[in-house]
Order: C-alpha cells, then structure tokens, then sequence
C-alpha cells in the first residue's frame, strides 16, 4: 500500500511539473506571438506611392494637373508598385529585351518611350491574346501581314522579336502620320486607328487626353507613364534589383538557312543543340520543319558555344559584383 503511495505522489508531482512546463511555455509562445505581432504592426507599412508633378510620353506632357488625369496614373502607380510580382518579373526581362529593341525604334525615328508599349502589351512574352493578337508587339494575323510578316502554320514571323519590332515600326510611323501626335498613336496602337479618329471627331477633342474612351485604352497611356517611371527609378518605388538579379541578354550566332529544313529535331542536333533550344530562341518556327518554297533567306539563332549553360554568362556577373559590389542598377542605397 506504502508503495502505490509513494508511486501516486510521485506520479501526482510528475504531472504537476509537466503541467507548470506546459503553462510556462504557452505563455512564453503567447508572449513570442504577441510580440512578433507588434513587430508586424509597428514595422510593416504601406505607402502610396509618389506621383509625378510632371511626367511626358515621347517628349508629349501629361496633363496631370487635371484631377481625373491625375487619379488615373495614381492608379497606375499604385498597381504596378504593390504588385511586386508582375514589375520585378517586368524589370527582369527588360534588361534582356530592351537592348533588342532600343536599337531598332531608334534606327526607324521611333520614340525611346515605345519600348514600355511592347512591356505593357505582351509583358515582354510571346503571348497570345483571345482575340489572336501574339508576339511582344501582340500583331493580329491580318496586321502583320501588312506589315510584311510571314504568318503560316509553319512560320509565325510575330514571334520574332526584331522583325516584330521592324513591323511595329512602320505601323507607328504611318499611325504618326495620321495623328501627329505620339499618345493618340499609342492609344490608337490599343484601340485601332478609326475607333481614335471616330472618338476624336464625334467628341470634337484634339489630344488624347480629353477622350472618353473605354476603360482599357483611358488606361493605355497612364500604365505606359507609370511603368516608364518605374523603371527609370526603380528604388525610388522600393524594387532593389541588382546587376545579377536581372535577365542578362544570352549572346547568340545566326545559321543562315536558304533552303527548306524538312526536320528541326535533326537540325538542332547538327548545331550542338537540342530541339526544345532551338524552340525557344526562335519561337517564330511554329512546327517541326522550316518550308522555303519561295526561296526566302531566314536567319535562325542559337546561343554562342559557352552560354547556354550560363558558364560566362556568370562570369561576366561575378566580375562586375566584384567592381560594383551592392550597387543598386540605378544608384547606390539611400
């Protein structure tokens, strides 16, 4: 009997102590929570962001004096800011796609500010749209015809980034020729040219601006601003990429073809290559085979010996981290 005492006392202090330990460390956890919650709530602060007192479109002055004008790029700012996903993956690309790009508007007497239309139309994807626009431009089939792109089932020259840009070129110089002014081309670039004439003439307005467009294209143009000016001054909106978070440009060669290519697969293979490469840095080929019935010249890119694994391209990162260690693509920290 003294035995089973003694063995339920001890058993009784046992589960005392456990208990004490239990209690002890749920209030210890509660007082961790609680003060990890005030940490959240005394560190973690949203801002809106800061809207330009002036802002322009390829050398064109935004009226954001105007308050409807003015809330509209605050939108803008707001959306492309706080949704940190869509930018960062945005400010990626452009670093790749951009050098493309720049090189081409400037060569034809586009505006620089024409390179965020494409960010902003296709997020710099070979997207395609529900209504059949594809590419970085977002041609519809008919358009790019026009423009003298090659659309078949077999090659698709909207997914070509520079003749793309080429034929995105001439349809802005003749939209420009039009309009005489840059942000109605970018507005009509959405809409189409004879819904911007029919809203200017039916509204007796001259600028874009003063339009009353549907939603999609009264926003065109501020999305435009707003990403312009994020990337411009990217920590000023709280994106702290470095050199190396960036998409860097991959070095490529181009394999002149002038005759008809009746299989990709082993064409890839013959340039050290697999097929699914091939694909991607020439999404423009749509099957598997390059026909040349009418004996065109086409230029089909594979990556330099030495990049597609990245080898130099980490290289080039690492040397330039080590002269500019920490700094920021547009400045130093604040």
């Amino acid at each position: 009997m003294k035995r089973i005492l003694v063995f339920t006392g001890l058993t009784g202090i046992a589960a005392l102590i456990i208990a004490i330990f239990v209690f002890s460390t749920t209030k210890k956890e509660e007082v961790s929570n609680k003060s990890y919650r005030d940490a959240f709530r005394d560190n973690y602060k949203i801002f809106t962001p800061e809207v330009p007192n002036s802002i322009s479109f390829a050398g064109e002055e935004a009226p954001i004096n105007l308050i409807y004008n003015r809330e509209k790029l605050d939108r803008e700012f707001l959306i492309n800011t706080y949704w940190h996903t869509s930018t960062i993956l945005l400010l990626k690309r452009s670093n790749r796609w951009f050098p493309v790009i720049e090189p081409i508007l400037k060569e034809n007497n586009i505006p620089d500010d024409f390179k965020y239309l494409a960010l902003i139309e296709s997020g710099l994807m070979n997207v395609k749209s529900p209504a059949g626009a594809s590419g970085y431009w977002q041609f519809l089939e008919k358009t790019g015809r026009e423009y003298g792109l090659e659309v078949n089932k077999d090659i698709d020259e909207r997914y070509n980034v520079e003749k793309a840009t080429r034929a995105a070129c001439a349809y802005l110089k003749d939209s420009y020729e039009e309009f005489q002014n840059w942000s109605l081309v970018a507005a009509a670039y959405n809409a189409g040219k004879k819904r911007i004439f029919e809203s200017l003439k039916d509204q007796k307005a001259d600028n874009y601006y003063d339009l009353y467009l549907n939603d999609e294209t009264s926003r065109y143009v501020f999305r435009i601003l707003a990403i312009k000016t994020i990337y411009e001054n990217p920590v000023k909106y709280g994106f702290y990429l470095r050199e190396a978070d960036l998409y860097q440009p991959i070095p490529t060669k181009d394999i002149e073809v002038k005759q008809t290519v009746p299989d990709l697969v082993d064409f890839a293979i013959e340039h050290g290559i697999t097929y699914r490469v091939l694909k991607i840095f020439n999404p423009w080929l749509r099957s598997d085979k390059l026909p040349d019935e009418s004996k065109r010249l086409y230029y089909v890119k594979i990556p330099k010996d030495g990049y597609l694994k990245g080898e130099k391209l980490q290289k080039q990162i690492k040397d330039y981290e080590a002269i500019f260690n920490d700094t920021i693509r547009v400045g130093e920290l604040d």
